[in-house]
């Protein structure tokens, strides 16, 4: 499975993962869709399939270096390495940004979302009824999602697996946000905190504490290798037997979402967040001219405009790399 690459080639994958991670850190946007734009997604999704125990088999017959280069793991470090880096960077501007600029920024991940589905729905080779179907069906489950309201419940520890199991399933699906997942779930501030009490706890040497705010993590990413292996089997039978039904699946889940992003919104209702702070819990999509304060429309189109023409140049980007061999 695993290709050629220089390191040219894995610093591009890095980017492709920084992209993915500043997506997957807002509530609404799914770091799948960039995956799938970047044109990693199907490498990302077989990869993940393909990694089991049999790795340790091959490490111990052929050695580390084959078995790496069998389970394509550069690919995998790399790309993850690259969320992983951006998720620690960006949280805090992106924070900064949904709470002192939100239209701003919804009408760019609008714009980048709208033509996400351009992109992806021109890869359909074949329309039918069932493809239509699909689309139809991905549309509903999304936007359903994008209107439900949030669950209230404890930090028991199958939920904060269950978190994990759920988030990371909708994290690798173009249009379905793991962050927002976790918010109708009613674990993101769980998991937020968790963190934060796991870095206390920590520098304090609370070692009470410490075990179990580290016994959530583990149990989180635990749900988080579990369902990510698990889905990944899903999606990898789904691309290689029912590809146009999986392309309309997914392009319609982006349709839906963009519910989400929608940057003009009425607030029902709000949630108290990690930090003690009223933010959103529940809104409803309006028009510009029935929002509360100066609804920048120019400035709104402007940055949509601008995130539907990074879509094209991050595709026109992958497929010159592809074309050399990147």
């Amino acid at each position: 499975m695993s290709q050629k690459r220089s390191l040219l080639n894995y610093a591009v994958i890095t980017l492709k993962g920084l992209a993915m991670g500043a997506a997957d850190v807002v509530p609404g946007v799914s770091g799948g869709t960039i995956a799938f734009i970047a044109g990693i997604y199907e490498e990302l999704i077989a990869t993940i399939d393909k990694l089991d125990t049999s790795f340790f088999k091959v490490w111990k017959n052929e050695g580390i270096k084959a078995a790496i280069n069998a389970y394509n793991l550069k690919f995998l470090g790399a790309l993850f390495l690259g969320v992983i880096l951006s998720i620690l960077s960006l949280a805090k501007l992106i924070t900064y940004l949904l709470e002192e600029h939100p239209l701003l920024l919804w009408g760019f991940f609008f714009g980048l979302i709208v033509a996400s589905i351009v992109y992806i729905g021109a890869q359909i080779k074949k329309w039918t009824f069932g493809v239509i179907l699909s689309g139809v069906i991905g549309i509903v489950i999304s936007y359903y999602i994008t209107i439900a309201e949030p669950l209230s419940t404890g930090a028991s520890y199958w939920f904060i697996f269950l978190s994990g199991f759920v988030a990371i399933i909708a994290m690798i699906l173009p249009g379905i946000s793991g962050s927002f997942i976790l918010l109708l779930l009613g674990s993101y501030s769980i998991v937020l905190g968790t963190v934060r009490n796991f870095v206390d706890a920590l520098l304090a040497f609370d070692f009470s504490a410490l075990k179990d705010a580290a016994l959530k993590l583990v149990l989180f990413m635990l749900g988080c290798v579990v369902g990510l292996k698990t889905f990944s089997k899903v999606l990898t039978y789904l691309f290689k037997n029912y590809q146009n039904l999986t392309l309309a699946l997914l392009t319609g889940f982006m349709v839906g979402a963009l519910n989400k992003v929608w940057p003009w919104k009425e607030v029902l209702s709000y949630r108290t967040n990690s930090e003690g702070h009223q933010v959103p819990l529940i809104e409803k999509s309006i028009l510009p001219q029935y929002f509360e304060g100066d609804p920048k429309v120019l400035l709104v189109c402007i940055l949509a405009l601008i995130g539907f023409l990074t879509i094209f140049l991050l595709e026109r980007f992958a497929n010159s790399k592809q074309e050399n061999g990147i």
